[in-house]
């Protein structure tokens, strides 16, 4: 047996509260493993039976996942006491091996060594994870308001282009759509079956992004004004649609004050610290913008971008001044959600903070970070109560981009994903296929066919699905900039992508009716003859199947098919898509 394949460790996603009664404890295996059994017991319970050593339970545990090298084997318990004491006993053919925190023995050695065992303290409910309830049945979709919707009432000052002009795009560049712009468009993305809304940063800034900060009390003049904001929300959630703002807490813009006082008085400055700087003297050049590159490490900055100094969100006053900031966003303005840019380099301290005090105002306030990778700590530590799920959009776009790749394959990158975090951070994770800062989903596939399958995986998965706005008409953007075109409301009004609309529509409908898809559960169907007929049953309900192969497909869709796409008589053709409903059978 490959010993150095067992892993375990106590209090991470291997050992977990998954509410206020059920611990569920994980290990991972190689596959040679055949069989694997947990010993536990309460870790007092030789005491309150005068034994002369603990001695466990042992119960059977299951393979809940697996992946492309291991085995992931699972079993939730009910701590009568509220803790658990365990090991395990992990078998293979006439090998069987007991395995304690700090070694593997064979069974007739156990009684010769000292026994580590593992141990889950304590079921303290304030230390459960536990995302907002809503998040795992809300479908998002992320706008960039500058590019979005022109309110009814705007006119042109001479400051913004032509709506959809996208010659020689530049980060300055404004066209004038606002949050009076989003709040009249509320029943068309009602009608998509929209349950969020995330915006990119709407506070006061010189670019069309946002991400460069200046103003963080002050809502962008080109947007509009705080009651714009307020009645975005209020109608917003009349339509049943949430709301999510974008804080950029990481880094400021050039002209945020604390910065333009540090460049105005240097180390006199009371905002100094402020900031990361670590040049003894600094001279007004070595702060301008023209200045273009930090890496000098003069200071430190997004990237290397010296109009974006970092903020030290270690010092206790920038803590304040954001926590204070965002409580206001959700007290006020009745907000619900946060999403953190670049969430991976603000200070754990202030998140930790952040998290408390915004939790306090509003419970059920949902806290994203942006992460690109691996993000339990953050997760685990209440720090946020969901991530970007960059790991997921990955192995879409690996899985239908490599033809060479079959199900077995996607089903083991999928499970990675999944087997990352505790159970009820997976069914919140922000699920995606592109965003602003990738290039659209459309010009990953070789047609909208393939759009669709991608969006069908989005829709039946567990997580909570977000579409970048457009994405439902396949707008095209393979660069930054081409990815932030103007939304094409004459085009749309016209009927011109009624077709991909209604299929999306008829998409995201499935998945706001059947909520099963929100949760966890998923059985793969590998059909040897097919190694690219992507088949799963998604909480013993709804069955999936989509094409990914270059050949028609033998398919017998059973229940009642509630979706399809080039499916007729039981043959799925290349790029095409049949859910059915297993509940009707």
């Amino acid at each position: 047996m490959d010993l150095a394949a067992i892993i375990h460790r106590s209090n991470c996603e291997f050992d977990y509260a998954l509410d206020n009664e059920r611990v569920v404890i994980t290990i991972k295996t190689g596959k040679d493993a055949e069989k694997v059994s947990l010993i536990h017991g309460d870790p007092f319970i030789h005491e309150l039976k005068r034994l002369p050593e603990w001695c466990g339970e042992k119960s059977e545990m299951q393979i809940y996942m697996e992946l492309d090298r291991y085995y992931l084997w699972r079993i939730v318990l009910k701590p009568k006491y509220k803790r658990i004491q365990y090991c395990f006993e992990v078998s293979s053919g006439d090998e069987t091996y007991i395995v304690f925190e700090s070694k593997i023995v064979r069974p007739e050695e156990a009684g010769e060594t000292s026994k580590q065992y593992f141990k889950f303290p304590w079921l303290n409910p304030s230390d459960v994870i536990a995302p907002p309830e809503w998040v795992k049945d809300t479908i998002w979709y992320q706008i960039m308001p500058d590019r979005f919707s022109l309110s009814s009432d705007f006119k042109n000052d001479g400051r913004f282009k032509k709506w959809a002009d996208m010659t020689s795009p530049h980060w300055s560049d404004l066209y004038g759509g606002s949050l009076k712009g989003i709040t009249e468009r509320l029943p068309y993305l009602k009608k998509l079956g929209i349950g969020g809304i995330y915006m990119t940063p709407i506070f006061r800034s010189p670019s069309n992004h946002k991400y460069d900060t200046i103003d963080y009390t002050c809502i962008d003049p080109d947007f509009g004004t705080e009651d714009d904001m307020k009645e975005l929300v209020r109608c917003a959630h009349e339509h049943g649609i949430r709301i999510m703002v974008d804080a950029v807490f990481n880094h400021s813009g050039y002209d945020f004050f604390a910065w333009k006082d540090v460049r105005e008085k240097k180390k006199d400055s009371p905002y100094y610290d402020w900031f990361f700087i670590n040049k003894d003297e600094m001279s007004d050049w070595d702060f301008k913008r023209e200045n273009f590159s930090t890496e000098d490490a003069r200071f430190y900055s997004f990237s290397f971008w010296s109009g974006m100094p970092k903020l030290n969100t270690n010092n206790p006053q920038v803590r304040k001044y954001f926590t204070d900031l965002s409580c206001y966003w959700a007290r006020e303005w009745d907000i619900d959600g946060i999403r953190f840019d670049v969430g991976d380099e603000i200070s754990h301290t202030f998140l930790r903070e952040l998290h408390s005090s915004l939790k306090a105002v509003k419970p059920d306030i949902f806290l994203l970070g942006e992460i690109w990778n691996d993000s339990l700590g953050w997760v685990t530590s209440r720090e946020y109560d969901s991530v970007m799920n960059y790991p997921f959009c990955g192995c879409v776009n690996d899985f239908f981009g490599n033809e060479k790749l079959d199900t077995v394959q996607l089903m083991y990158m999928f499970n990675y994903c999944r087997s990352i975090y505790p159970e009820q951070v997976t069914r919140v994770l922000f699920n995606f296929l592109d965003t602003h800062d990738t290039q659209r989903a459309v010009d990953r596939c070789k047609n909208e066919n393939v759009l669709l399958q991608k969006l069908t995986f989005l829709l039946t998965m567990p997580g909570t699905p977000c579409i970048y706005y457009a994405t439902e008409i396949a707008m095209h953007g393979k660069e930054t900039m081409y990815n932030r075109q103007c939304m094409p409301w004459d085009d749309i009004s016209g009927g011109k992508y009624d077709g991909i609309i209604s299929e999306v529509t008829s998409l995201t409908g499935i998945r706001n009716t059947f909520r099963e898809l929100s949760e966890e559960g998923i059985d793969y169907i590998i059909n040897e003859n097919y190694p690219r007929l992507l088949g799963y049953i998604r909480a013993g309900r709804i069955c999936v199947h989509l094409n990914a192969g270059d050949i028609p497909a033998d398919v017998e869709a059973k229940g009642s098919i509630i979706y399809s796409n080039l499916y007729d008589e039981g043959v799925l053709q290349p790029d095409g898509i049949v859910i059915s409903d297993l509940g009707s059978i």
